[in-house]
């Protein structure tokens, strides 16, 4: 009677749980049994492992074999326990010796030939692991530093968790050979990054020619990460507006980076070029709720999560389903995702900066120069009661973006480029983050109290627009947060009536439903 035991992770949503791998040989009729709620990609494992360890010159063992993957109610998924399940048939029949083995965590998919195959999610692997050894440590339960055994191509990927030892290999027979070498020339050898991590690239705002009110807008929703609605007939530039604000946002730090990695990374959408650029996702406006927030029976994070520290961009979105549309309300204010089912629960991170544009009218040439829209006021009403008030009211500022006449289009000198813009979007973020720790769009109702309070013409101006245009709470406390935004632009500490005029022209160019 043989047993070995060697130690996985599972994916659960964002977390990373440790599985446990528990390979027992046994006498009796020849069979190969997994247990521990597998689903059917780990039950197909039988056959890749069976397949790779012959090919890879390896006996398989004529007896009867179980595999238990612990905890038993935790559903397990892919093919990443290929690869422990393996070793650990190599260390219960002694092909192998199993004594190094709890020294590390193992993660991989196997060809037929034995070849490792890159596995999805290896970044929330690898930062669950490194998060689960400081916790023991502080519990001086365990000692010494785990490794981590993957296939190369998710190396790179993995090592941008600083504190983790990565052991890339190419194949089982390396990883075998790793526990049997006597000398050091056969071991796998740790993972060290190179300086393959290229500055983020962006498009250049100087390729947009005058616009100079929405890239003004552009400026301070960047500033204080706020969201942005851009209403302007067809061919106004509002994607293209739209497509190079992610290049005026404050550099993301480290943090932020891992966050958003380890989101793409459980969708194998994550490369090093990536590497703390902002997301920009751009759903097709036939997408499902779904597929912006995520599911499946294994549930995945969907476009809101995947856009997380970085840009949602809905284009022509009156044309999105409005039940697809509603589910950004929940998001917007708290900035994650839970996704239940009856049998898991998942969480996702969603802190994304949602930028949509939309036509004014059906036709799209309403208040056109031109005079072509015949759209009748009606059909007006309909088209833009599309978007539900309580969404709008979540928006923080709506913008016009008109249509230049292409004598003046002709004139317009080259635009300001993305590097000096971003230069003050900086400048005025860190003033956040030394004043309140926080961006100005996640402030809470008592923060916003403390940091936003105007002057006296500002109360009284904002006073006046709240009970001209009937706006509710929500909508007052976010016209402050842009007014403060705008003050931050220009490092003035005090709120004035200007800069609350400034936020209120941002929320009046549709009427809230």
């Amino acid at each position: 009677m043989s047993l070995a035991v060697l130690k996985s992770r599972a994916l659960s949503g964002m977390d990373a749980p440790e599985v446990t791998v528990e390979v027992h040989l046994a006498n009796g009729l020849p069979g190969f049994t997994i247990v521990g709620l597998p689903e059917t990609e780990v039950k197909e494992a039988k056959d890749r492992v069976r397949a790779a360890l012959q090919n890879a010159r390896f006996e398989f063992p004529n007896r009867r074999i179980t595999v238990n993957l612990a905890p038993a109610d935790l559903p397990k998924e892919s093919g990443r326990f290929d690869l422990p399940i393996a070793l650990g048939i190599l260390a219960a029949s002694k092909q192998i010796p199993g004594h190094a083995l709890s020294h590390y965590e193992f993660a991989g998919e196997l060809s037929l030939s034995g070849e490792l195959r890159p596995i999805r999610g290896a970044l929330a692997m690898t930062f669950a692991m490194c998060k689960d050894q400081l916790v023991k440590r502080s519990e001086s339960t365990q000692s010494g530093q785990i490794a981590f055994i993957l296939p190369r191509a998710n190396a790179d990927e993995a090592a941008l968790v600083k504190e983790a030892y990565i052991y890339p290999a190419d194949s089982l027979l390396q990883v075998a050979a790793h526990f049997s070498a006597q000398s050091s020339e056969a071991k796998l050898a740790r993972h060290i990054p190179g300086n393959q991590l290229c500055p983020p690239q962006y498009a250049d705002f100087s390729d947009v020619k005058g616009q100079l009110q929405a890239k003004r807008a552009l400026e301070v929703a960047a500033c204080g990460l706020h969201s942005v609605l851009l209403i302007g007939p067809p061919g106004t530039g509002k994607s293209m507006l739209a497509s190079r604000f992610s290049g005026i946002l404050p550099r993301m730090d480290d943090n932020e980076a891992l966050e958003a990695a380890a989101v793409q990374s459980l969708t194998r959408g994550f490369s090093l070029a990536q590497w703390k650029v902002r997301p920009f996702r751009s759903p097709h406006h036939t997408a499902s709720a779904v597929a912006l927030v995520g599911g499946g029976g294994t549930p995945r994070p969907g476009e809101i999560s995947l856009a997380h520290r970085g840009v949602l961009f809905l284009d022509e979105l009156p044309e999105f389903d409005r039940r697809v549309l509603e589910v950004l309300r929940e998001p917007l204010e708290s900035g994650r995702i839970s996704i239940s089912r009856a049998a898991r629960q998942a969480d996702f991170p969603a802190r994304f900066q949602l930028i949509a544009a939309m036509n004014p009218c059906p036709c799209g040439y309403l208040g056109h120069a031109n005079g072509k829209c015949h759209c009748s006021p009606d059909v007006v009403g309909r088209y833009q009661g599309k978007i539900s008030g309580p969404l709008l009211d979540r928006i923080d500022m709506q913008i016009q973006v008109g249509a230049l006449p292409h004598a003046d289009l002709v004139k317009q000198s080259e635009g300001e480029p993305t590097a000096q813009i971003q230069a003050r979007v900086e400048r005025a973020f860190t003033t956040q983050l030394a004043r309140q720790g926080k961006a100005n769009n996640v402030l809470n109702t008592g923060e916003v109290d403390q940091f936003c309070e105007p002057d006296e013409a500002g109360k009284q101006l904002l006073h006046s627009a709240m009970n001209k245009l009937n706006w509710s709470a929500r909508s007052y406390h976010r016209v402050l947060k842009v007014a403060r935004s705008i003050a931050d632009l220009e490092q003035v500490s005090r709120i004035h009536h200007e800069h609350i005029a400034e936020a209120i022209s941002y929320r009046r160019a549709l009427k809230e439903q």
